[in-house]
C-alpha cells in the first residue's frame, strides 16, 4: 500500500499539487522562461505532498521491519531532510535558479520526493542484521 501510495504521488502530482516548476524542471532546457509562481500556494502545496510521502515512507517502513521505533526514527530522519531541503529550494526559487540550474533540480527532488527512503531501508535492514548477529 506504501508503493502504490507514493507511486500515486508522482503519477498524479500535476493534478493534486501546486507546482508551476513541474513543466519547467520537465523540459530540461536553461533557457525557458521562469515560470510565474504564488508564494503560499507553492509552500503549501509541497508542505501536503512531503506529508503525504511521509505517510507512505513510514507505512513502508513499517511494514518492511515491523518496528514503530525504526518507523518513528525513519520519519525523523525523513523530517530532518526536508527541514534541511526546503529551505534551500525556497531560496533557489527566490533567487531565480542563479545557484545553478541542476543544483536547484536535485534540491527539488529530495523535496518532492523522499529519496532519503533510498537509505533509510537497507540501513534498517543492515541494523537488522546486526541485531541477528549479535543475538547469535
Amino acid at each position: 500500500m506504501g508503493i502504490v501510495g507514493l507511486m500515486s504521488v508522482r503519477i498524479f502530482e500535476d493534478t493534486i499539487f501546486y507546482d508551476p516548476f513541474l513543466n519547467y524542471f520537465h523540459e530540461a532546457n536553461k533557457n525557458i522562461s521562469f515560470p510565474d509562481y504564488t508564494w503560499g500556494k507553492l509552500i503549501m502545496s509541497h508542505l501536503f505532498r512531503f506529508i503525504l510521502n511521509l505517510f507512505f515512507s513510514c507505512l513502508i517502513i513499517y511494514c518492511l521491519f515491523r518496528n514503530k521505533e525504526w518507523t518513528i526514527q525513519g520519519g525523523i530522519l525523513l523530517i530532518i531532510i526536508f527541514g534541511i531541503t526546503f529551505p534551500i529550494y525556497l531560496y533557489c526559487i527566490y533567487d531565480r535558479f542563479e545557484l545553478g540550474y541542476l543544483f536547484s533540480f536535485y534540491m527539488r527532488r529530495f523535496v518532492i520526493q523522499p529519496l532519503i527512503l533510498l537509505l533509510i531501508v537497507p540501513m534498517f535492514y543492515y541494523r537488522k542484521q546486526l541485531q541477528r548477529t549479535t543475538k547469535e
